[in-house]
């Protein structure tokens, strides 16, 4: 009905028309270099009425008099006014101005600034950059566009994305602040910390995806601590300043409409490939063959052969097309019931259980104003089905912006957003209980995944492949359900309401000093539930997370920020060549949340009755929990300028947080900014713009509420008696904020005739007092407590290298480089602590803080060496080294091209991603190749027979690697059965270091081929029509890591680097069609 009604929309606003008197046209060309200009605004003066120029520079528009004067105005050049009188045709030419060369930016506290004057890096992002190719989740849109930001996104529909700029700081949290028209937003999610150490859960997204790309204007990504001062203890790790669209004053009624749809399916090249030559089991272990199972299972009273169903693993009899019993034959709804089938490999693996992915983008927005006030209202809706089945996303999105002015000195300015987001079938995530796990790591490649979807649509019951006892009735799971009972039965679904909301005041005391006011709120609440199925695999559920074969669960999330500002700033032009601008404020931070967790107990009395009264046993106590918090912040800058080429700037803030000691929560933070334009000085033939800036500043991070004082947890009555009882971790009244102390050097400039922009910046920053949860010994009571140790520095350099290869009256080639290189390096950690382990994983591999490397390398067990080569045992195996660093999660360097080619009215847009280095840890290669499922598994070796043969008829796998002696290995290792080279469980046979990878990729990221309809075509019912076909993740051009993209992750905590359960990447490829009226 949604997509309905905005196609009606559609269809009634294209019959839209407007009176016109006369028709103007004419172009708008460069006096340097006479080529047309694009996105000219040209106005006719005293009126609302105005047009942009197109691709090369051409416009027309209709004047009510020869008496009309055209208004031309654009960003760098000059303005100019001309009379039309009699002509139909004025072409004109627009000079540059210097004074524009370097922009206007937004900076902290949404403070607009020349960025000449800036001594810090600074990175501004236009509508487009999310808005042309979306996403769901708009961060993920932000990779390979913003120089020192690494973007990595979890591959689950509304899943997380770990963005981090200019490196890890923190052992808890290192995303960056989102602020939304002075709105500041958190994006830490709320997902369990077992779910980002790869155990099992959801993955329930970002806040800050909540965004609708279409209402953002520009974005301004604030990186190092002089340009983030301003927010004290939440400027850390960068701030991400969002401009959404304004109506505009003068203009009178304008509407837009977007409407896209984009079909996904799956990249192949990062889902596994199974190898097609042997079946289900571990060895010659079953029956009388050895391979298969003995049992009557036609009834007929003579012993059969049946695939062993307990197995979960393809190591077993080869393929020989011989007639057994499957799993189904002992299904009585089955077709095959009773009756045996080829032993061969499954016509549709795995990789036929994924669907199509369908994205539909639609919204409208109303805009408009006049000469004192202004308004913009939006609507728009998603509306997602993933590619596991099951899987849908919709959201809902009204937002409103106004302006008034009040009177000459006071104006009012508001901001309303609505977001309602429902989904219905998360991707599980990490090891247990996740059906990629199932597929990646224990499969059987002779079951037909679609057979077991035509089981449980004819019956909608619980019949597996992976039976305890297949004559049993019913069949009962051992290890894993059939998958799509996994996904119609035990689902989960969740739903989130959230407004943000602004009112701010404007008051101009005079001609230099002004006032301004601002109270806003961002609040959601959130609902989620799980489900498990009557006669589901028994797993961890509920609050008591006890092993039960059905539940339900339900978890409530109320959150909600207040922010009070207030900001007195002042401009002044002291002299001709001095000038001087400040502020002076305050702002008042209030936080709630509310955490409520309910389950059921022992399983589901009636079954299919998913509520907390239809529990076996009592229900168990809830997980409740309450955190609420106050910030009172003073802040204060001031900028000094000198004939336009010199200027500087100071920033101070004190913060005082409820969550610190009361005796020690007061904390300052400041920076101190250098901008010398010396090309005002120094005169540079090829040169038309230079500036040197350099910078110096502190920033924190505070601590959580409830770490200072103990605290009670409520248990249930011992009889009638109340019963509380302290924590496991023991709170520290002596916390102190992290601190961020940071310099910055850089080099800018634009040259040959502005063909040329050059960003260049060096950084090195350092966080100390870390705010760390360390073990205690028993006899405290207590298992942990939190202290402050610990320093992590981060160093790198970003470089923006863009500018217009190519540029005349037709066609024009630009291209925007940003490179990052960042290094990492732990300082230092607990008195003489050398290494801490911030997140552990199944097969032992761990995320560590480990003093002099990277933070978040990889540990588990290694390879042992000699002169760089691996050494192999007498048995063909290589020897493993415990507790070893086996990798590094952070890249070498990143690097992102965006490409944009136009010509007349077409315009052509890709970006290619690199990503340099960096180290990923594969669980689904350590299983997956343990239990026979990957083509190397029963691969020929060099002798030219399969490694499952025995090593005396020449199979088993040769290892490279030396002797203990230094020889080169000739011994080849056992490769036939579960217990042999690829044997998961043992060290000694398959180390951790075996199966971690590369992950240096190169991909075309996305593309975008827009097509603007010239004005005689569309002028008399729209002011525009742009045809865009769009796509995303098209082609991963080089990768190291087999079967999977890597990428994908468990979700934006610090620990990174694990691939377990991974999704496969969906390319993406569809339209977009936008008209403005």
């Amino acid at each position: 009905m949604k997509k309905i009604l905005l196609t009606c929309f559609m269809l009634v606003f294209v019959l839209y028309a407007w009176a016109q008197d006369r028709t103007v046209s004419g172009k708008v060309t460069d006096a340097q270099t006479g080529e047309g200009l694009p996105g000219v605004n040209v106005l006719i003066k005293g009126t609302s009425n105005g047009v942009n120029t197109d691709l090369n520079g051409q416009f027309k528009i209709s004047v009510p008099s020869s008496d009309a004067v055209l208004v031309f105005t654009f960003i760098g050049m000059e303005k100019k006014e001309v009379t039309v009188g009699s002509r139909s045709v004025v072409d004109v030419s627009l000079a540059p101005d210097v004074q524009q060369l370097s922009e206007v930016v937004v900076t902290a506290m949404n403070v607009s600034r020349d960025k000449a004057s800036l001594g810090y890096s600074q990175q501004t992002l236009d509508a487009d950059a999310v808005s042309k190719v979306k996403e769901t989740n708009f961060i993920n849109s932000l990779s390979g566009k913003v120089a020192g930001v690494n973007v990595r996104q979890n591959n689950t529909m509304g899943g997380s994305t770990n963005i981090t700029i200019r490196g890890n700081s923190s052992f808890s949290n290192n995303q960056p602040l989102f602020v939304i028209d002075g709105v500041p937003v958190s994006n830490e999610t709320n997902n369990s910390a077992a779910q980002q150490n790869g155990g099992y859960g959801y993955d329930y997204g970002n806040p800050a995806a909540d965004i609708n790309p279409e209402d953002i204007a520009s974005m301004s990504v604030l990186k190092g601590a002089a340009a983030t001062a301003l927010y004290g203890a939440r400027g850390q790790n960068g701030v991400i300043l969002i401009t959404t669209k304004k109506g505009n004053k003068g203009k009178g009624l304008g509407i837009t409409i977007s409407s896209g749809l984009t079909i996904g399916s799956i990249d192949r090249s990062t889902f596994a490939e199974y190898q097609d030559k042997y079946g289900a089991g571990y060895g010659p272990y079953y029956g009388s063959t050895g391979y298969f199972e003995d049992g009557d299972v036609d009834g007929d009273g003579t012993e059969d052969f049946y695939v062993p169903t307990t197995e979960d693993g393809s190591y077993g009899g080869a393929f020989d097309g011989s007639n057994v019993f499957h799993w189904d034959a002992f299904v009585p709804e089955s077709d095959n019931y009773r009756t045996a089938k080829p032993w061969v490999a499954a016509a549709n693996g795995p990789a036929e259980f994924f669907e199509t992915q369908t994205t539909w983008n639609n919204s409208i927005a109303l805009s408009g104003g006049n000469e004192n006030n202004s308004f913009r209202l939006s609507y728009s809706n998603v509306d997602e089905s993933g590619i596991m089945p099951n899987s849908t996303m919709d959201k809902n999105t009204i937002n409103f912006t106004g302006s008034t002015k009040l009177s000459e000195k006071l104006s009012t300015d508001v901001l309303f957003q609505y977001n309602r987001q429902d989904v219905v079938g998360r991707y599980s995530t990490g090891y247990s209980d996740n059906i990629m796990s199932n597929f990646r790591q224990w499969w059987q490649v002779n079951v037909d995944v679609k057979e077991q979807e035509d089981i449980y649509n004819k019956t909608g019951k619980n019949y597996t492949w992976n039976a305890a006892d297949p004559f049993a009735d019913p069949t009962n799971p051992i290890y894993w359900d059939n998958p799509y009972w996994t996904r119609y039965e035990n689902y989960n679904s969740d739903t989130r309401d959230r407004i943000l909301s602004k009112i701010g005041i404007n008051y101009q005391i005079n001609d230099w000093l002004n006032f301004s006011g601002r109270a806003s709120i961002d609040t959601y609440f959130e609902e989620r539930e799980e489900r498990r199925a009557v006669g589901s695999v028994p797993t961890a559920f509920g609050v008591q997370r006890n092993s039960e074969s059905s539940g339900y669960q339900r978890t409530d999330i109320t959150s909600a920020e207040y922010n009070y500002n207030g900001v007195l700033s002042g401009t002044k032009e002291v002299s001709a060549d001095f000038s001087i601008s400040g502020l002076l404020g305050f702002n008042l931070r209030k936080e709630r949340y509310e955490y409520s967790q309910k389950s059921t107990s022992g399983g589901l009395a009636v079954p299919g009755l998913y509520a907390l009264g239809n529990s076996v046993n009592p229900n168990p106590f809830p997980f409740e929990q309450i955190l609420e918090k106050e910030v009172y912040g003073y802040f204060g800058n001031i900028n000094l300028g000198y004939g336009d080429f010199l200027y500087l700037d100071g920033n101070y803030r004190v913060d005082v947080s409820s969550a610190l000691p009361l005796d020690n929560n007061q904390y300052d933070y400041f920076s101190l900014g250098l901008g010398f334009v010396f090309s005002e000085l120094v005169d540079i033939d090829w040169m038309d713009f230079g500036k040197f800036r350099a910078s110096y500043g502190t920033v924190g991070n505070d601590a959580t509420a409830l770490r200072v004082k103990d605290i009670y947890l409520r248990q249930p009555n011992f009889g009638t008696a109340i019963q509380t009882t302290l924590p496991t971790t023991k709170n520290n009244s002596n916390l102190l904020p992290e601190i961020t102390k940071e310099y910055e050097v850089g080099l800018q400039f634009t040259g040959l005739n502005r063909r040329l922009n050059v960003d260049l910046a060096y950084y090195n920053r350092e966080t100390s007092n870390q705010l760390l949860s360390v073990q205690l010994s028993k006899a405290t009571g207590y298992g942990s407590t939190y202290l402050n140790a610990g320093a992590i520095q981060n160093q790198g350099v970003e470089l923006v290298l863009g500018g217009d290869i190519i540029r005349n009256n037709d066609f024009k080639f630009n291209m925007t480089a940003n490179f990052t290189k960042n290094v990492s390096e732990v300082l230092s950690l607990i008195g003489d602590t050398e290494n801490y382990v911030f997140g552990s994983f199944q097969s032992g591999v761990t995320s560590n803080a480990t003093v002099g490397e990277p933070f978040g390398v990889l540990k588990g067990t290694g390879y042992e060496y000699i002169d760089g080569e691996i050494v192999i045992n007498g048995s063909g195996y290589p020897v493993a080294v415990a507790d070893q660093i086996i990798g590094d999660p952070n890249p070498d360097w990143t690097l992102g091209v965006n490409n944009t080619l136009s010509y007349k009215g077409f315009a052509l847009n890709f970006l290619v991603d690199v990503q340099k280095g960096g180290d990923v840890y594969s669980l689904d290669m350590h299983y997956g190749r343990g239990t026979g499922l990957y083509p190397e598994t029963a691969a020929l070796n060099a002798n030219g027979v399969n490694v499952r043969e025995p090593v005396a008829d020449g199979g088993g796998f040769l290892y490279e690697g030396v002797t203990e002696s230094g020889e080169p290995n000739t011994t080849y290792a056992d490769a036939s059965f579960y217990g042999g080279a690829f044997y998961w469980g043992n060290s000694s046979r398959q180390p951790n270091q075996m199966t971690v990878y590369d992950a240096s990729s190169v991909r075309l990221r996305e593309a975008s081929l827009t097509y603007s309809l010239p004005q005689s075509m569309v002028e008399s019912f729209a002011r525009s029509v742009n045809l865009s076909f769009v796509g995303r993740n098209l082609w991963i051009i080089h990768k190291n890591v087999p079967y999977a993209d890597p990428e994908s992750g468990l979700g934006s905590g610090p620990a990174q680097g694990f691939l377990v359960g991974s999704y496969p990447t969906v390319r993406t490829t569809g339209f977009k069609l936008d008209i403005t009226f």
